[in-house]
C-alpha cells in the first residue's frame, strides 16, 4: 500500500484528538466489562443461568455448561413484510447448525423493529423512521443484556436498522461481533423506465394501475431494493468498517453463497472466540474506521442520510465526526461508481463487474484508505480486496478484477467519474445543510430565485397540482427536523420538483427535514442545522426572498439586509397533527430531546458521547 494522502492523515489527527477525551473514556468503561480469560456468562449466578438455559435442548445445556464453549448471540431485524430482512427466517437454524459443528453454541438474544421507509414515504408512519434506529439501538442492547454471550451476529440491511445495530452493539463493546446481511433483490424493471412511468404518473398520463405495476416490477422478491441508496450504502459502509466478511453485501439471498457466507460467519467468529482472535467491537472500531466508512461514502456516492447516520454510530463508540470533516474527505477522494440514482446500472450490475473488492483496492493502492484498522478477519483492509468463490462447496476469497469490466458503472482512480466525493456542506446565514451533488448536473448546480415556503410536504403537492409552480424558484419546507417532527424523508417532492426543473425551470430545496437515500436529480440542501422549530435560519425565510444557492461554493444564503435578517422572528408551527396517531406520540420523548441533525439527531441524553 501507498503512502497515506497528507490531507487525509491531517483529518485523521484532527478527529483523533477532538475525540481523546470521550474515545477514551468510552474505552475505560468498555474494558471494564471484559471478563477476563472466562465466558461471559460465567460472572451470572446459577439461578440466572438456569433461565438462560431453560429454553434449550438437553443435548444444547450439556455444552453450555462447559466453560470453555462460547455462546454467540443472534441479534434480527427479520420480518416477512420487509423484503430485505424476511431472508434473516433461516439464518438463526443455519448459524445454531454451524456453530455447534465449531465447538459453540447460539441463541436469539432478541429482535429489533424493523420498518421500511419505502411503505411509510409520505405517510404518518415515516415520522416514525428517524427514531426507529435509536429503538433498535435500545432493543439490540436489551437483547445483549442478559450477558450471556461471547460474541453476536447482527442481522440488518436496511436504512435505520444498521446504525441502530452498530449503537446498541458498541454499547456492548466488550465482546466480537460479526454483521450478516441478506443481499440484493435480484434486478427487476430498469431504473430509467421506472422513473419516467413514476413522472409519468405525476403528470397524470398514466394510471395508478399502471404505476403499480411498475413498481412491482422494481420491488419484485425477497432482498434489499436495488437502488444505491441508504441500505445499500449501509451495506458498502459495513465492508469499509471491516465488520463484514469480505465482499458479503451484494450476493443475492437464498443462493448457496448467501448460506455459505452466513455460516462461515458463524463459524468463524465461534474459532475466533476459542483461539482469542476475535477482538472485541468497541476495540476492534476505531477513529479510522469510521474514517474509512466516511470515504467509501465518497468514492461511491452513498446516501446523504449516512451524514446523520455515522456521526451517531461513531459518537457510540467516543468518536466525535462533524460535517466540516465529510466535506473535507469528499474534497479528496474521487467518484468510483455511478449506481442508480447516481446512474442507471443497479447494485448487481455493480458486484458483477468488480464491485466494492475493485472500489477498495483502488482506495487502498493510492493512498486514500486506512490500512492500520482491524476488522472480523485480522487486521488491515487488503482481505476486502478480494471476492468470495464457492468451489467444490468451500468459500475461497480471490483477488478483485483487475479492469472494471464496465467504465459506465465502475472507473479505476486514474480515470474516476469526478475527481472528489459526491458530497457538499451547504452554509450561510440560513444555516448548515448537505447536497448530495454526485447525481445533480453542473447546469442545476447554481440557482438565485425567490423562495416559496412550506411548512408540509402536502402543501407543495398542492401548489403543484394548482399549477402555482410554473416559475424558477427555490423550494423551502421547514418545521421537519428532528424535533419539531421526527424528520420524515420528504420523497415524495422528488417527481413534481423534476418535473418543472424537465419543463426548463430553475428548482432547488432547501429543508431541515430528509429526503430518501435514492434522492437525485433536484439540487436539495437538506438536514438544514439548526432546524426551523429551534431557532434556525430556515424559519426564517419569507416567500418572496431571493435565494443563493451555490453547490459548487456551499453558499446558501438569503439575501436579505442583515438587520432586517436579524430582527426577524420565526413565526410559531402549528404541530398538532404531528403529535398522535400511528405511534407518534410514544414518540414524544424521543422528539423532545433529540440532537440536531449535525450530531447524529439522537435521542440519548447523558454523556453519550
Amino acid at each position: 500500500m501507498t503512502t497515506l494522502n497528507p490531507t487525509l492523515k491531517a483529518i485523521t489527527d484532527r478527529i483523533i484528538e477532538r475525540s481523546r477525551p470521550t474515545r477514551e473514556a468510552y474505552l475505560k468503561r468498555t474494558r471494564s466489562f471484559v471478563q477476563q480469560g472466562r465466558v461471559e456468562r460465567d460472572q451470572l449466578g446459577c439461578s440466572n443461568l438456569a433461565h438462560g438455559y431453560a429454553s434449550m435442548p438437553k443435548t444444547i445445556k450439556i455444552e453450555m455448561l462447559q466453560p470453555t464453549v462460547p455462546n454467540l448471540g443472534m441479534i434480527t431485524a427479520y420480518n416477512d413484510m420487509v423484503s430485505a430482512h424476511q431472508p434473516f427466517a433461516e439464518f438463526p437454524a443455519w448459524i445454531k447448525d454451524e456453530a455447534h459443528k465449531h465447538g459453540a453454541t447460539a441463541q436469539v438474544a432478541g429482535g429489533t423493529p424493523a420498518m421500511c421507509d419505502g411503505i411509510t414515504q409520505g405517510y404518518e408512519g415515516m415520522e416514525l423512521s428517524l427514531f426507529s434506529r435509536d429503538v433498535i439501538a435500545m432493543s439490540t442492547a436489551v437483547g445483549l443484556s442478559h450477558q450471556m454471550f461471547d460474541g453476536a451476529l447482527f442481522f440488518g440491511v436496511c436504512d435505520k436498522i444498521v446504525p441502530g445495530l452498530v449503537i446498541g452493539a458498541l454499547s456492548c463493546g466488550h465482546i466480537p461481533g460479526i454483521f450478516v446481511p441478506a443481499g440484493p433483490m435480484t434486478s427487476g424493471i430498469g431504473n430509467k423506465e421506472k422513473a419516467k412511468t413514476r413522472q409519468l404518473f405525476a403528470e397524470g398520463k398514466v394510471g395508478r394501475e399502471a404505476l403499480l405495476e411498475s413498481e412491482m416490477g422494481s420491488y419484485h422478491s425477497p432482498g434489499t431494493c436495488t437502488f444505491y441508496g441508504t441500505a445499500n450504502s449501509n451495506q458498502m459502509m459495513m465492508e469499509l468498517m471491516g465488520v463484514h466478511l469480505p465482499a458479503a453485501a451484494f450476493f443475492n439471498p437464498y443462493t448457496p453463497m448467501r448460506e455459505a457466507m452466513t455460516r462461515y460467519a458463524a463459524a468463524h467468529l465461534a474459532e475466533g472466540i476459542k483461539n482469542k482472535t476475535a477482538k472485541p467491537i468497541g476495540e476492534m472500531l476505531s477513529e479510522k474506521s469510521f474514517i474509512n466508512a466516511i470515504i467509501g461514502l465518497m468514492a461511491t456516492g452513498g446516501s446523504t442520510n449516512h451524514t446523520m447516520h455515522l456521526v451517531a454510530m461513531a459518537r457510540a463508540a467516543g468518536v466525535i465526526l462533524t460535517w466540516d470533516d465529510f466535506d473535507e474527505i469528499s474534497s479528496i477522494i474521487p467518484l468510483l461508481i455511478r449506481v442508480y440514482p447516481n446512474g442507471q446500472a443497479d447494485v448487481n450490475h455493480f458486484a458483477a463487474i468488480g464491485g466494492l473488492p475493485f472500489v477498495i483496492r483502488e482506495l487502498r493502492n493510492n493512498g486514500l484508505l486506512h490500512d492500520d484498522v482491524d476488522t472480523v478477519v485480522g487486521r488491515g483492509m487488503e482481505a476486502y480486496t478480494k471476492e468470495p468463490f464457492l468451489i467444490d462447496g468451500k468459500l475461497e476469497w480471490h483477488d478483485a478484477v483487475a479492469e472494471s469490466r464496465d467504465e459506465d458503472i465502475l472507473r479505476p482512480f486514474s480515470r474516476p467519474f469526478s475527481p472528489d466525493g459526491g458530497l457538499r456542506l451547504m452554509k450561510g446565514n440560513i444555516g448548515r445543510g448537505v447536497i448530495k451533488v454526485s447525481a445533480v448536473n453542473d447546469e442545476f448546480r447554481v440557482i438565485e430565485a425567490p423562495a416559496i415556503v412550506f411548512n408540509d410536504q402536502k402543501e407543495v403537492l398542492a401548489a403543484f397540482d394548482r399549477g402555482e409552480l410554473e416559475r424558477d424558484f427555490i423550494c423551502v419546507v421547514r418545521f421537519q427536523g428532528p424535533r419539531a417532527n421526527g424528520m420524515p424523508e420528504l420523497h415524495k417532492l422528488t417527481p413534481p420538483l423534476g418535473i418543472l426543473q424537465d419543463r426548463g425551470f430553475k428548482v432547488a430545496l432547501v429543508t431541515d427535514g430528509r429526503m430518501s437515500g435514492a434522492s437525485g436529480k433536484v439540487p436539495a440542501s437538506i438536514h438544514m442545522s439548526p432546524e426551523a422549530l429551534l431557532g434556525g435560519g430556515i424559519g426564517k425565510i419569507r416567500t418572496g426572498d431571493m435565494i443563493r444557492f451555490d453547490s459548487f461554493t456551499g453558499e446558501l444564503n438569503a439575501l436579505v439586509d442583515e438587520k432586517e435578517w436579524a430582527a426577524r422572528e420565526i413565526p410559531e408551527p402549528d404541530l398538532s397533527k404531528n403529535t398522535h396517531g400511528i405511534g407518534r406520540e410514544l414518540f414524544a420523548g424521543f422528539r423532545s430531546i433529540s440532537s440536531s441533525a449535525e450530531t447524529g439527531a439522537m435521542s440519548f441524553g447523558g454523556d453519550f458521547a
